[in-house]
């Protein structure tokens, strides 16, 4: 279930990274109170799933999440980048994570 609750706090972290995008500086209530609620889904997602997966693997698997599904959402909302140098580096990053859960104990 830890490994759940990491996936989901890597989740709200994509929601609150793409949300800053939309509080335009903390200046538009409905987007900031969002994208504050996802920050606090995320820590506590991930504060679960720290009580059962190493805090180095947990750390890098949610960070991980965020970067990939940050730098997704942006090519498909905000029309960014989608060439093959970029992919690649998102691939690669999305292989680290694998590698992490595969290399990591099953709690």
């Amino acid at each position: 279930m830890a490994w759940t609750y990491l996936t989901i706090a890597g989740v709200f972290e994509v929601v609150w990274a793409i949300g800053l995008k939309y509080t335009e500086g903390f200046t538009r209530l409905l987007p900031s109170i969002g994208t504050v609620g996802a920050m606090a889904l995320s820590f506590l997602f991930l504060a679960i799933a720290l009580k059962t997966i190493p805090v180095g693997t947990a750390y890098a698997v949610w960070t991980g999440i965020g970067a990939v599904g940050t730098a997704a959402m942006g090519i498909f909302l905000f029309g960014e980048s989608r060439d093959l140098l970029r992919i690649l580096c998102i691939l690669i990053i999305v292989g680290g994570i694998v590698g992490l859960k595969l290399s990591s104990p099953q709690p």
